[in-house]
This record gives C-alpha cells, sequence and structure tokens, in this order.
C-alpha cells in the first residue's frame, strides 16, 4: 500500500524534481500557532551539516557509521513469546519485509545510520485494524518533537518544505512513531549523535586533508620566496613585479606543472622554503583525530586501517570487542524498543533478541564455551543444552514400560 507520508505530500509513484530536496523550508511562523496544538522542541543540531561534512565528506565517519550500521543491520534478531520462538509471527515477518521497496537489513540499516549520524532514528508504523502492517524510517531532520503539558512528547511533526504532518501518539494500536535516541545530558528528548562528540577531531581531519590538498597542487612544496639580488638600493618596478608574479601564478604552480623548470632572468634567485619537524606535527594531529573519531563511534582504529592505537592482538580479537563493545549494546537495545513498540498490538510476553550464535566474531567463544560445557561433570544434558540456548530434551515415550523385549 502507499506511504501515507508519499500520497500527502503527492510523491506515490513519482519522483520528486531534481533539486526540490536542496530547497529551505519556509519559516511555519503564525500558521504555526493557528492549527496545531503543541509546541515543537526545536532540534538544537544541524543535521544536514552533520551528514554533510561528516558522512559524505570525511571517509573515516563514513567508513565507521557504515561498518556499525552494516554489522549491526546484519545480526538476525529471533522473536520469542514464553520462551517459544516465533518464526511466523506478523511482528517477525514485518522485521523481515518492512515495506514493499526494502528489506529487513537496509531497513535497519537506515536506522542505524540515522541514528549514528543524529543521534536520533524515527521509525513510522503504518496500521490497517490497529495492527502495523508496514515500517519505514523516517528523515530526522524532517521530525520535531511536540511535547505536552507534561513535558513529555505527545505528537510528532513531519515536515517537508512548507508543509507539515502531525503523528499523534495517541489512540488504538501502536503509536505512529518510534523515536530512538542516543543519550544525551542535557536534552529531555533528543539524542546525542557520536559525531557531535567528535565534532572538533571532525574539522581538524578535514582541515588536514584541505591542507594536503592544497600541498600537492603547490608541488608538494610549501612555497618559497623569489629574490631579487640587484644592484644596492635597487628594487623591482611595478610593471616587473606584476609581470613576475603573474608567471608565477600561471605557469608554475598546480599539480600540472609540478618539477617545470624555473627560467629566471639575472639578478633573481628562488629561495625555496622547507617544512620542518614541527611544522610536519598535522600529519600527526591528522591520524589523532582520526583516532578520536574512530574512538567516539566505538570503533577499533585497527578495523579502519589507521595507523597507532592498534594494541589488539590480532585482527579477530579486535573484531569481537567491536562486536562485544558497540555492535551488539546497540542492537539489544533497539530490540527492546521495537518490540515494546509493536508487541502490545499482539498481546504480552513478547522478546526481541539477536541471535549471538550467528555472528562469525563470536566463534572462538561459542568453541570455548562447549569445551568448558563438555568438560562439566556436574552438569546434566538438559543443563547444558540450556546453557547455550536450546530448551530441554522432549521426554520420551518408552514403548516397552515392563523393559520386555519386542
Amino acid at each position: 500500500m502507499p506511504h501515507p507520508i508519499l500520497s500527502w505530500l503527492g510523491l506515490a509513484g513519482a519522483r520528486p524534481p531534481p533539486g526540490s530536496e536542496a530547497k529551505a523550508a519556509p519559516p511555519l511562523g503564525g500558521s504555526l500557532a493557528v492549527y496545531m496544538t503543541g509546541r515543537p522542541v526545536w532540534t538544537e543540531r544541524d543535521y544536514a551539516a552533520l551528514a554533510r561534512e561528516g558522512f559524505q565528506r570525511n571517509a573515516v565517519v563514513h567508513r565507521a557509521v557504515r561498518l556499525v550500521a552494516e554489522s549491526a543491520a546484519s545480526i538476525p534478531l529471533t522473536l520469542t513469546r514464553d520462551g517459544r520462538e516465533l518464526a511466523d509471527h506478523p511482528i517477525a515477518s514485518l522485521l523481515l519485509r518492512p515495506n514493499a521497496r526494502e528489506s529487513g537489513t537496509r531497513f535497519l540499516e537506515g536506522a542505524y545510520g540515522h541514528l549514528l549520524i543524529s543521534g536520533n532514528a524515527y521509525l513510522h508504523a503504518s496500521a490497517l485494524e490497529g495492527e502495523p502492517r508496514e515500517l519505514h524510517n523516517l528523515r530526522p531532520d524532517r521530525m520535531q518533537v511536540v511535547a505536552g503539558e507534561d513535558g513529555w512528547p505527545v505528537a510528532y511533526d513531519y515536515r517537508a518544505g512548507s508543509r507539515t504532518l502531525r503523528f499523534d501518539q495517541a489512540g488504538q494500536g501502536p503509536p505512529p512513531i518510534l523515536h530512538l535516541t542516543l543519550f544525551h545530558p542535557l536534552d529531555d528528548h533528543y539524542g546525542l549523535s557520536p559525531m557531535e562528540a567528535a565534532a572538533v577531531a571532525l574539522d581538524i581531519h578535514n582541515a588536514a586533508g584541505a591542507w594536503n590538498k592544497a600541498l600537492l597542487d603547490n608541488a608538494a612544496r610549501p612555497s618559497g620566496a623569489l629574490v631579487f639580488v640587484g644592484p644596492a638600493g635597487t628594487a623591482l618596478s611595478d610593471a616587473q613585479f606584476d609581470r613576475l608574479k603573474g608567471e608565477l601564478e600561471t605557469s608554475y604552480q598546480g599539480a600540472a606543472n609540478a618539477g617545470r623548470p624555473l627560467l629566471l632572468e639575472g639578478g633573481l634567485d628562488w629561495k625555496p622554503l622547507s617544512l620542518s619537524p614541527k611544522d610536519m606535527d598535522f600529519i600527526e594531529a591528522k591520524n589523532g583525530a582520526a583516532r578520536e573519531i574512530a574512538l567516539a563511534f566505538g570503533v577499533p582504529p585497527l578495523l579502519l586501517g589507521l595507523p597507532g592505537d592498534n594494541t589488539y592482538a590480532n585482527y579477530a580479537e579486535a573484531n569481537r570487542s567491536f562486536y562485544r563493545q558497540t555492535v551488539i549494546p546497540l542492537v539489544r537495545r533497539t530490540a527492546e524498543a521495537v518490540v515494546q513498540w509493536l508487541g502490545p498490538a499482539f498481546g504480552d510476553g513478547f522478546r526481541l533478541e539477536p541471535d549471538l550464535d550467528a555472528i562469525e566474531a563470536l566463534a572462538l567463544e561459542r568453541e570455548s564455551l562447549w569445551r568448558r560445557l563438555g568438560a562439566a561433570s556436574f552438569l546434566d544434558d538438559d543443563e547444558r543444552r540450556e546453557a547455550v540456548g536450546y530448551g530441554r530434551r522432549a521426554p520420551r515415550t518408552d514403548p516397552h514400560p515392563s523393559g520386555e523385549p519386542t
């Protein structure tokens, strides 16, 4: 079925005109006070700037976000009720195919990506007769929390261009919006993005990259001095100065002119300037900034190919630590929020948990667990099965209770 937001925007089955997304939305002004019965809580950060300067223009941020989001989305989720796995339940089916345009993995990858870049992710459930039928990701920069009299969210406004659509959280069935956030110590409604915590390191890394580009465009040399050694007290005329300056700019600057010999007239001498070891500290500053960015996202620098801080015994150990400390907590927190959101529409007692046995990076941990359980003689078979996540064996029916052979 067509998504209500696409129908509301008149975009169902049609693509928006080129450049329409880049237009700034006009202020709502007085119309907001006329037809809206709540006060929007405006976000204090610029999601577009974070996405543009970080994810789109910084290789470290781009790879860190993709690594966390793709790793988290690849972990299968297991739905259970009262300890019994439900493979064909509507909630499980929704997570496998949330809508006609996306697979479950792609949908979750988008949710995790929004969460990492902005600190917020908004999932929308399209319901029919009180049951959710489709799930969609909504862009965080278009969403605004509408707080009630007690300060807690009562609705969410979705704004695109000059149009606003309100999602009231009260009503039958699950609330239409699930707002996922990362912890923010100073905001009651919006989450804190890891990119905001690494904003200084991000600026340093981007500036160092721009500096390197300018240096390469200047033939990999910082600069030089053209010295006029003429008779005492003489200097270049304005015409001579302008001519030499123009020749240097047009014929001797840029990567295309690297290594080109400089032709000088009598009395002129070129004095190249070099970088001292202290001036070269910007290289280490860039590497340090990259490590800080990786730290903010919880990604071991080794997994991003960064120099320094490679204190893990090997790549496998770094990958295991990455899953244990970053990916699995993120997936658990998201799964708990999703089942708490969708579960009441179908009853009580639902649990949604990541299937840790499907994570290849934890294979050595599972092997060690099985080895220890096999050596634990004080445990019976049923206790061993429960320790690895299996249920007890079904009681066997003895066809010959008296022990007589057939």
